[in-house]
């Protein structure tokens, strides 16, 4: 199963009742955050989340209502006693950016491994999870992320004995392991039927509409994407500055043919977003508001 937390889903500036951008998942014992604005430690803690755990952090940009709670988390997790490398994935300039944020960090006892994001799409591998990484459509480079969890296909008895297969091998080979024989070797594609239906929840916020969304949110059990403006009036604004309005995120959900999706990244000026929601659904029907600790747990359907 796959956890997800929207910590924050505010844009721009924080307020009272809404913190900045960022979103949390968690996947057997490991965390991955993907930005992190002001407030998302405090959301952290109001989930009653780990912070030591945290292995991966994305950035979708540089902006800093996305950025500018890590010198502040940096430190947290260094005084809850991590030692661990902490991976960082985001585009072109991580290094410098942080590195620059971290002047009011500067003694961590982990070390961090950059990975810097150059092509349009790249992915990464980690924890038994699946990260990809795509380009959208923003002032700035920008990025979204899918994160995936696959899973094997189920053990086949009749395979495993029709190849003649030891019983006190098949957990292993069930397991995903290669096992070498004298006179053979031995893999779980032996012993599994065909790859069962995974977990994929996608992620995207500071973007136009662009095919990369839907190409890469394509059949997500979760898709949460920006919806910075819901005002018809809006419309116009969100073209100038590369954001996007409900209406058109719901057209991409539908594209995308996607089981759920979230609202998040409103503007500040979007004060009762649930006005705007009846219409949305028209678009999309499986449309709901984000909102600051909004949690779902995706799992894997039944056989």
């Amino acid at each position: 199963m796959l956890e997800i937390c929207l910590l924050g889903c505010g844009g721009m500036m924080p307020l009272s009742y809404r913190r900045l951008t960022s979103l949390m998942a968690r996947y057997n014992g490991s965390s991955i955050l993907i930005d992190c604005g002001e407030g998302t430690q405090v959301g952290i803690r109001e989930k009653g989340w780990s912070f030591k755990p945290i292995d991966v952090i994305c950035f979708t940009h540089y902006h800093a209502d996305h950025i500018s709670g890590l010198p502040g988390l940096l430190l947290t997790m260094g005084n809850a006693q991590r030692t661990e490398p902490l991976l960082m994935i985001g585009p072109k300039g991580l290094a410098r950016v942080v590195n620059s944020l971290r002047v009011i960090a500067p003694d961590l006892p982990f070390s961090i491994e950059f990975r810097e994001l150059k092509e349009k799409e790249e992915t990464i591998t980690v924890g038994g999870y699946r990260i990809n990484a795509f380009r959208v459509n923003h002032n700035v480079v920008c990025y979204g992320y899918t994160i995936e969890i696959a899973r094997a296909g189920k053990f086949d008895v009749g395979k495993a004995k029709e190849q003649q297969i030891e019983v006190k091998y098949w957990s292993r080979l069930q397991k995903g392991e290669t096992i070498t024989l004298p006179d053979r070797t031995l893999t779980s594609d032996m012993v599994l039927g065909p790859p069962r239906k995974g977990i994929k929840c996608t992620y995207t916020t500071d973007t136009r509409p662009t095919p990369s969304i839907v190409k890469n949110a394509f059949g997500a059990d979760l898709f949460i994407c920006e919806g910075m403006y819901a005002e018809p009036e809006k419309q116009e604004k969100a073209v100038e500055y590369k954001h996007m309005t409900f209406e058109e995120a719901a057209r991409l959900a539908r594209k995308a043919d996607v089981t759920e999706m979230w609202l998040t990244h409103f503007s500040p000026s979007l004060v009762h977003p649930e006005q705007y929601l009846e219409a949305v659904r028209k678009v999309f029907p499986h449309t709901s508001l984000g909102k600051d600790g909004k949690s779902k747990t995706l799992l894997f359907e039944e056989d």
